[in-house]
Parts: C-alpha cells; structure tokens; sequence
C-alpha cells in the first residue's frame, strides 16, 4: 500500500540538532510542511553530499516554512560524531533523527531489512500530516534539493490553489492548468 496521501504514523526518536539531542515525534510533523529523507547509513559516500546539498539549501527550505528531517538507522549519537568528522555533514542544521530499530523506516516503507537500512526515500509532508510527495532512489543515485525544492513550491501552491495544477516543470509564477472539458485533448 502507498504512503501517499496517508497520514504519517506515530514514532518517537531521538535526533541530533544544532549540537544538542532532541525528541522528534510525527507531531513534530504537523502544522508546518515537512521533508522526511532518509538515507542509507552515516559515514558513507553519496549521503553526505546530499545532506550538504540540503544543508546549503536550508535557508530557502526555511523560508517556505518547510522543516527538514534527515534520518537513517544510525543512532543520534552516530549522528553527532559525524557532524564533527565530517565537513560536509558539518553544515547541517536541521534534525538528523536516529531510527536504530527501524521503526520510522518501516513506517515510511523504506527499510532494507536484509540490510537494515533505509532506502533513498524523499517525502513531503503537508501541515496535515499526510504525505503529498514520495521519493524513491536506487541506492547508487543521490538526490538534488534544487529539484525538491521546485516540488515543495508546487506542493504549496496547489494547496493554496486547489482548482488549479502545476504542469511538468512548473516554477513559482509560471501558468498553473485548471481541469475541465475544456483541455482534454487540446494540451
């Protein structure tokens, strides 16, 4: 069963977060939009340049009022021993939650439980707490904010806008499409 359009189950898990530990549950996930994205394990390769891709997209992240949320099957502490060792991890200000049982994985259909990681899983929660947008990579592939980035506005202005939808490559300000008889056939 797809998560998409589903409400974001209950978990509670420790993250690491601007030096600190903090306690992140799916209510953490209401009221404001959010991203999930998970990845494999700490320490590795791909991973730490999406994180600081994120990282250095945050600012606008923030500014869309969209919370980030990285996590994986590392323990918060791993967490924190990688923000120090690594310069790319480094950068990164948003929570990076710890799910050493798997439980967020499993609840978000992405745990590899012959491997006991998560698989590359982007998802996009609105301020419902339901899931708008799902991502799923192959391992070996990384991620790029720009293009979630361009999903979130879209996410956002539809939800603003619910006559309307964004068509395939949409940017803020370009012409939406609003459904009817009218287009069927003519686009």
């Amino acid at each position: 069963m797809s998560i998409l359009r589903q409400e974001v189950l209950p978990f509670s898990a420790k993250a690491f977060k601007d030096g600190d530990f903090i306690n992140v549950t799916e209510a953490d996930l209401k009221g404001k939009w959010s991203v999930v994205f998970f990845y494999p394990a700490d320490f590795t390769f791909i991973c730490p340049t999406e994180l600081e891709d994120l990282a250095d997209n945050y600012e606008t992240f923030q500014k869309l009022g969209v919370e980030i949320y990285a996590v994986s099957t590392d323990t918060h502490f791993t967490h924190m021993a990688w923000h120090a060792e690594s310069p790319a991890v480094g950068k990164v200000r948003f929570p990076m939650v710890g799910d050493p049982t798997g439980r967020i994985c499993r609840n978000f259909g992405v745990m590899i439980e012959e491997d006991g990681l998560a698989e590359r899983g982007t998802f996009l929660v609105n301020p419902e707490g339901k899931v708008v947008v799902v991502e799923l990579h192959n391992g070996n592939i990384g991620r790029d904010a720009t293009e979630l980035l361009r999903k979130v506005q879209a996410a956002q202005y539809v939800a603003s806008n619910p006559n309307e939808v964004c068509p395939a490559k949409w940017r803020p300000g370009q012409k939406t499409l609003t459904p009817s008889a009218e287009l069927v056939g003519k686009i």
